[in-house]
């Protein structure tokens, strides 16, 4: 019986040790995105082989640009909209992934995953669209390693090229111009507003025909735009936040809000009515200082089919 029982377990050991031997020889080099972008994405390959599937043409839309060929409206909309903490976590925000395991839990059914900027790259670059639990895990160390190996500036930079924006829309660059005819660099405040509000799923939240619900996030992004001003990214996001006493103290017009300002993206769905009817009356937000360069059709290049 113990010598039954001993052959189990190094069995089961055997098993375990292939299979973590398996994920380390299978683990992503992400070092080379520091200087390089990626040829494709897990995500992509996957569009590509469903519409191979379905009889389709496989071809995306897909243009690499610079960051600083991306609009400064549409990187800050991203990072208030999809991740208020970037600029502080490293790589996973633990304390998202316990609220959004929570909200899990109190639904019993998967449908928050807390992910950062920087874990949502790893699951696009690399990993799938489940949610199981292992699936988790590797999107877990690869961000970690995405973190080690990249500063954020190239990883929102990677991102914005590399996310979805709709049916076969992929990247700022190639969304910015199938619904707005124009390069990322061009886009107005309201429009970096929609096209962030899309993230969650934009082949239901389509830009090129809004529904109500994408309408609603476009209003909170700008709402939350506002608030934030139109400083450097860095200088708003990794500001301290404020002590208790100081939080009391009403604001002027020359201090520049803190992220303890912003309401959490996981609030995102429960926005009242009230405060969405407010929002609708958002005036356009001035332009930043920080002005991107015009687009030149030298510095991109298109995916094609395989």
């Amino acid at each position: 019986m113990i010598k039954r029982i001993l052959l189990a377990f190094l069995a089961l050991l055997a098993v375990l040790l292939g299979w973590l031997g398996w994920e380390w020889f299978m683990f992503p080099d992400v070092s080379r995105l520091a200087t390089n972008p990626p040829d494709t994405t897990s995500f992509m390959e996957r569009r590509k082989a469903d519409l191979r599937r379905e009889g389709k043409d496989d071809r995306l839309a897909w243009t690499w640009v610079p960051y600083s060929r991306i609009s400064p409206y549409l990187r800050r909309a991203v990072l208030v909209a999809e991740d208020d903490q970037f600029y502080e976590h490293e790589g996973v925000d633990l304390e998202a992934m316990k609220d959004a395991l929570e909200r899990d839990w109190k639904r019993k059914k998967i449908t928050h995953g807390g992910s950062t900027i920087t874990q949502q790259l790893a699951k696009n670059l690399y990993l799938s669209p489940s949610r199981n639990p292992i699936r988790k895990v590797r999107e877990y160390f690869v961000a970690r390693e995405l973190e080690k190996h990249l500063e954020k500036k190239r990883i929102l930079e990677i991102y914005l090229n590399v996310v979805e924006f709709g049916e076969t829309v992929y990247g700022a660059e190639a969304a910015s111009r199938q619904y707005f005819k124009k390069g990322a660099s061009g886009l107005t405040p309201r429009e970096a507003a929609l096209l962030a509000g899309s993230l969650p799923n934009p082949r239901v939240m389509n830009p090129s025909k809004p529904n109500k619900r994408l309408r609603s996030r476009q209003r909170m992004i700008l709402s939350r735009m506002k608030r934030w001003g139109y400083l450097v990214e860095k200088e708003v996001l990794a500001a301290p936040k404020p002590s208790a006493q100081s939080s009391q103290t009403p604001r002027t017009d020359t201090t520049p809000p803190s992220d303890s300002d912003l309401i959490r993206p996981a609030e995102t769905e429960t926005t009242t009515v009230t405060e969405t009817r407010a929002e609708e009356a958002v005036p356009e937000i001035q332009p930043p200082t920080e002005q991107a360069p015009p687009a030149t059709d030298t510095e991109s290049t298109t995916t094609q089919p395989n």
